[in-house]
């Protein structure tokens, strides 16, 4: 029985074998530069298979087209989506939260301008990892300022579209490195009010009959930052109503990548409210979102672990361990061009830390202070890898470093640690920190009450607070 050709798809397979041909490469040469048997590369060209859009970013790079794969996954006449069947879904343009003040400008961040796509990990919203060059800083303060502002039609901002599309994700990259610093007022007004005029822009496009397939993916990616500085101020019902959205606009712009970190992000929001249940439900979604991606699997693995180790399940928890880092070690390329934060050094922080919180609440559960000794290691060398304007990460793993040495009986050890920076957990708004600080407190005065360094401790944190 031969295979059903998509015409969508037959389209990009005749653009693809058009554009093998000029650069002088066989299917089987493709195949081997892109990291793809060459039977794929002929179905692809055949209209018989969905082409992943990370690959569509590499074929465009190999090729050298300038992006015209990518633009034809984007473009209506090709759209990989049914026709209406996300863009027609009701929740999808559904009311976000918030509001904009009539008349504000949005300011541009005096943070390092990128030159080139990707940046703090984040792709060109339609041409993936290309290498995709953004509009001068100059040039793009206009096209913001105008879409914050509510319009009637698409035709205002579609003429620049893929400029502006660069330029905001240039912004994005920007608010990210400011708030490795410091999560301020401006920088989450700032990304909440061009969320909202993205989410304006990607509305507007759908009701002309195109797919919004940028807008929609660049709009992922703004949900899931301003659900990460929601979540750090401790807002987490916000937080999870731009998880929630993100996660439909990801979804409907078929962005896997933007899927599995949007999960892991509502795997983190669970846990601080304790639900080991539903964060076990969210990493096992991670996984499910593409088995074949090493990356996506050791995200999941290492959420599985910590749901384990809140519900007190040892042997599942260190299982998960153990394949989280098994599958770490063997990452490939693909992986790293998808996921770069799980690369090089910051891999090793990422890995590390999760793992370290894991062992960490399961030596909380079941009283092994031989498991927190390993969560003791783990949280020191990630710890040890944390560049300087890292400050919110440094002070949370110094809380949970010293709440490992509770844990393994070294109350003196953990006090250590812990006094240096009492003052700065206190009056810290984000709420990871809140719940790392309330933990090693109850482990401290719970057992070691008596102890004179405890004491000291205890009164250091109650003048702090005052």
């Amino acid at each position: 029985m031969s295979e059903a050709v998509d015409p969508g798809w037959a389209e990009f397979g005749r653009q693809l074998r058009f554009h093998r041909r000029r650069a002088g490469l066989t299917q089987l040469q493709l195949g081997r530069r892109v990291g793809y048997h060459h039977s794929f590369i002929s179905r692809l060209e055949s209209g018989l298979r969905e082409p992943p859009f990370d690959l569509v970013s590499r074929l465009d790079a190999v090729l050298e087209t300038g992006g015209q794969l990518a633009t034809a996954i984007a473009s209506p006449r090709q759209s990989l989506c049914v026709p209406g069947r996300f863009l027609t879904a009701p929740t999808l343009f559904s009311p976000i939260p918030g509001a904009d003040a009539p008349g504000t400008e949005v300011p541009l961040t005096a943070q390092q301008w990128p030159a080139r796509l990707p940046a703090e990990g984040l792709a060109c919203p339609l041409h993936g990892t290309v290498g995709c060059a953004t509009p001068d800083r100059s040039s793009v303060t206009d096209l913001l300022n105008g879409l914050t502002k509510p319009y009637d039609r698409a035709g205002e901002v579609v003429g620049a579209e893929v400029e502006l599309l660069h330029g905001l994700t240039a912004v994005l990259a920007c608010l990210i490195r400011e708030a490795f610093t410091q999560v301020t007022d401006a920088c989450v007004t700032t990304v909440e009010r061009l969320l909202r005029g993205v989410a304006r822009w990607a509305e507007a496009v759908n009701s002309t009959g195109r797919l919004p397939y940028g807008q929609l993916r660049l709009a992922a990616q703004y949900a899931q930052v301003s659900g990460r500085l929601r979540m750090e101020r401790g807002q987490s019902g916000v937080a999870m109503a731009w998880f929630g959205h993100g996660l439909r606009w990801a979804d409907a712009a078929q962005d896997a990548e933007a899927r599995a970190t949007l999960l892991s992000d509502m795997c983190t929001l669970v846990r601080l409210d304790g639900d080991a249940a539903s964060m076990l439900v969210y990493a096992e979604a991670i996984g499910a979102v593409d088995a074949k991606r090493r990356w996506m699997a050791t995200l999941a693995d290492l959420y599985q672990a910590r749901a384990y180790a809140l519900s007190h399940d040892s042997d599942a928890c260190r299982r998960h361990v153990s394949m989280a880092r098994r599958r770490f070690a063997r990452l490939d390329d693909r992986d790293r061009l998808e996921a770069p934060w799980l690369s090089g050094a910051e891999g090793v922080l990422r890995l590390e830390s999760a793992i370290g919180g894991a062992l960490r609440d399961l030596a909380v559960m079941t009283d092994d202070r031989a498991v927190a000794r390993r969560a003791i290691e783990a949280t020191a060398r990630s710890y040890a890898l944390l560049p300087p304007m890292m400050h919110t990460t440094r002070l949370l793993l110094t809380l949970r470093l010293a709440d490992s040495w509770a844990c393994a009986g070294d109350p003196l050890a953990a006090v250590a640690l812990a006094q240096p920076v009492l003052k700065e957990a206190v009056c810290a708004r984000e709420l990871m920190i809140t719940a790392e600080l309330r933990g090693l407190h109850s482990r401290l005065a719970g057992r070691w009450g008596d102890l004179p360094e405890v004491r000291e401790y205890r009164e250091r944190l109650r003048s702090v607070s005052e």
